[in-house]
């Protein structure tokens, strides 16, 4: 099945990754690529994912700029996580490739009115642009096939306790997402977390002698500074990629569906995704204090070694001896 697509994207590290997949992968089209201020400021998200494109000898793909902060609070750049400029350590050469001369909101809503079909979106960012864009354009929705998105939890964070970075970032333009009525799929941090490789794996991908390979290698090499020594030990994240592998191999994903709500109050659970896995009635439904939430598909689980084959297979890169460190096995639940 061919997936005609956006990508909304904040192109750090793992967000090349995906776009990487994506491009290559035979059953996903990529119409559009709209970029936001996330773990780097939009101008150095779309630098990135031009050089990306280049990488692959992509053929053109619309890329525009769009949002350049939250929708109420300040940016606030991951970049001690990415690097300055948002690729890690990968330096790589500045594309001729030119982005579009119009904000990323009117080039969605162009893709999707004048598309015959409806369009998926595969969100791998702060949801700022999907929010303005369903709040300018509500008919838009319309002509969205389903909005995949690498954000939340369903249990831990990383910017918070318990909030996940993408939805923390801005926590207002997610509860818009969610609520649009939008067919949703949510691969949040826990899954995020499972899918990669160990560092040995890494180094041999940097010391290839395809192109593709050294670039994959030198952005999943990078390691926070002074964290070094931790993470040597840990799986090297392929990250969104994941998402969009569930995209297209859903078989390997262990997914259902639940009420699922954004906190937007301020304190220590802003911007948590709340995942209501209840299988019996609550007080608050039986008390009366309940309000309906949208139902979204979450992603629980994935089979790491067939994810990471289907990744590597779809770049043309050979990876004898994965290594996945003891992630779970698909059917578990984190």
């Amino acid at each position: 099945m061919k997936h005609s697509v956006i990508m909304d994207v904040d192109t750090g590290i793992d967000d090349a990754m995906a776009i990487m997949f994506a491009v290559k992968h035979p059953d996903i089209d990529v119409k559009a690529i709209s970029c936001v201020c996330g773990n780097v400021s939009v101008d150095n998200v779309v630098k990135n994912t031009l050089k990306i494109l280049d990488v692959l000898n992509a053929p053109t793909i619309p890329v525009a700029a769009g949002a350049v902060r939250p929708l109420i609070e300040e940016a606030r750049s991951a970049a001690h996580v990415h690097g300055a400029g948002g690729l890690g350590d990968v330096n790589l050469p500045a594309s001729s490739r030119q982005g579009q001369p119009i904000h990323a909101v009117e080039m969605m809503r162009h893709m999707l009115t004048e598309s015959l079909t409806p369009i998926t979106i595969v969100a791998l960012a702060p949801m700022t642009n999907l929010a303005l864009l369903l709040r300018t354009y509500p008919e838009c929705a319309a002509k969205i096939e389903r909005i995949l998105f690498m954000g939340g939890s369903a249990s831990v964070g990383n910017a918070t306790a318990v909030a996940e970075f993408n939805v923390w970032h801005d926590p207002e333009a997610a509860h818009i997402v969610l609520n649009s009525g939008v067919p949703l799929t949510m691969y949040g941090l826990d899954v995020f977390n499972t899918v990669g490789l160990d560092a040995e794996r890494v180094r041999v991908l940097a010391a290839s002698d395809k192109h593709i390979a050294q670039v994959l290698g030198g952005l999943l090499s990078f390691q926070f500074p002074g964290e070094e020594e931790a993470q040597e030990s840990s799986r090297r994240l392929i990250g969104d990629a994941g998402a969009v592998c569930a995209l297209v191999a859903g078989d390997l994903m262990v997914r259902e569906s639940f009420p699922v709500q954004v906190q937007l109050a301020q304190g220590a659970n802003r911007g948590q995704t709340i995942v209501d896995r209840r299988v019996h009635i609550g007080e608050d439904t039986i008390h009366g204090t309940a309000s309906a939430w949208p139902v979204v598909e979450v992603v629980l689980s994935a089979d790491v070694d067939k994810v990471l084959e289907l990744f590597f297979t779809t770049l043309g890169i050979t990876t004898p001896g994965i290594k996945t460190l003891g992630a779970p096995a698909a059917g578990s639940t984190l």
